[in-house]
């Protein structure tokens, strides 16, 4: 997080577990998180994501009630919006509950992730999405790749109609940049991370490996970004 708000990021999306593919931050990184993009006096950057496990985004009601109490924690936090999503038993978005976090989330931006890249029609779902109030859609066009995506990510932008941002993400590079772009999307996502070997850590306390945020390739998405925006 510190080294997206030193290389010029606009946003992170807070998390833990990026091995695989996120989970919800602790309380206590997601309060040092805020202060410190408040200390650096930067408004509107730390977006939580909130996910409660692995696997599939269809919850049971005891999960729904923990993603409820984990926003409105990231909110008395101070966090500038939550990234969320869920799905129903049929892989359609679950319209009602998505309102619910919507409105436990208050004044907070609400991003609706990648889920939407399993939903069978995703630009219908971005008109649905617009209604409930979500301001944000993160796809890859339902690629691995979001450049393989562009298509579909521009049918989203074109359903968007400007009333919610379609943000790119999916192994996106900074070359990827300025084709995204021009298939009408205004902001990308990426992890920009690297693996490091650490110590091992004993039985029972998993891989030596983990991941961390490349200063390198941050500053690469950024200067990508503003050459187009310069341009």
């Amino acid at each position: 997080m510190r080294i997206a708000l030193a290389e010029g990021a606009d946003r992170v999306e807070l998390c833990a577990g990026l091995e695989v593919g996120g989970l919800t931050p602790s309380a206590g990184l997601i309060e040092l998180a805020v202060e410190t993009a408040r200390d650096a006096g930067v408004h509107d950057f730390v977006h939580v994501l909130v996910r409660p496990r692995p696997g599939g985004f269809y919850y049971d009601g005891v999960e729904i009630d923990v993603v409820l109490r984990d926003i409105r924690q990231a909110r008395e936090l101070g966090a500038a919006g939550v990234v969320v999503g869920v799905l129903d038993d049929a892989d359609l978005v679950d319209i009602d509950t998505t309102r619910a976090l919507v409105d436990a989330a208050g004044p907070l931006c609400v991003t609706f992730h990648r889920a939407i890249d399993v939903v069978p029609k995703p630009a219908d779902a971005v008109a649905e999405l617009a209604e409930v109030g979500v301001r944000r859609i993160l796809s890859s066009g339902q690629a691995a790749h979001s450049t393989d995506g562009i298509e579909t990510l521009a049918a989203m932008v074109d359903r968007a109609a400007g009333r919610v941002q379609i943000v790119a993400g999916g192994n996106v590079r900074s070359a990827d940049i300025a084709s995204l772009a021009a298939a009408g999307v205004s902001a990308v996502h990426l992890s920009a991370r690297r693996t490091v070997e650490g110590t091992a850590s004993g039985p029972g306390g998993g891989h030596a490996r983990y991941e961390v945020t490349d200063a390198t390739l941050v500053r690469q998405a950024v200067d990508a970004a503003a050459r187009l925006d310069a341009g």
